[in-house]
């Protein structure tokens, strides 16, 4: 005898297709899921690569600049040469006044100073030979003197009484006879400082 043959009915159909729906779906969410991991920790690592790159830069950077902010705190120093004692009369007409002033420029050394053991240890003649050089670049100096009192005098003469007597006044006089010194050195020499010893006016 024949067993009844199962009539499939929409219900079951559609319980079928929502089992191997869910399966598909699981599978889905599962690689969705594992995609955006990997996106996210690639995104993740390539930030906190380019932070640490960006950190080091700036740590890097930073010591640069402390080293060099040390060095430029360290005072230049050159050749000082005392132009001696200057009295002129300024440019006030009434009424007349005059300045009695001492300057010194102080100009570049081109020579490099010895080091610390060579000036101390003067073996092989080292602890002579830099006052030596010393000495014979003041002399070379010494030939500009005159040229740099003119430049000295041209400056000075060309101001009042109330223009020298502020601090802003004698800071650019001294901006104005370092740029005329310069002018007379041509590149080989360059002024680091004005100074004003006694500075007189009457």
């Amino acid at each position: 005898m024949a067993k009844p043959t199962q009539e499939k009915t929409p219900e079951k159909e559609r319980d079928i297709k929502q089992e191997g729906g869910n399966g598909s779906s699981i599978l889905i969410n599962i690689v969705t899921t594992t995609i955006v991991c990997i996106i996210f920790i690639g995104v993740n690592y390539f930030l906190q690569s380019n932070l640490l790159t960006t950190q080091l830069k700036s740590v890097s950077s930073q010591e640069s600049v402390d080293e060099n902010s040390e060095q430029l705190d360290k005072p230049e120093r050159g050749i000082v040469l005392d132009l001696g004692d200057f009295t002129m009369n300024l440019s006030d007409v009434q009424p007349r006044r005059y300045l009695k002033a001492n300057v010194a420029v102080e100009v570049t050394n081109p020579m490099p100073e010895p080091a610390e053991e060579e000036k101390s240890s003067g073996h092989g003649g080292h602890g002579s030979a830099a006052p030596n050089s010393k000495k014979a670049l003041i002399e070379e100096m010494e030939q500009y003197k005159p040229a740099i009192r003119d430049a000295v005098i041209t400056v000075l003469t060309s101001k009042t009484s109330d223009e020298l007597a502020t601090t802003a006044g004698k800071e650019l006089a001294k901006q104005q006879i370092a740029e005329s010194v310069n002018g007379i050195f041509d590149g080989e020499r360059e002024v680091i400082r004005v100074s004003f010893g006694q500075f007189i006016m009457q």
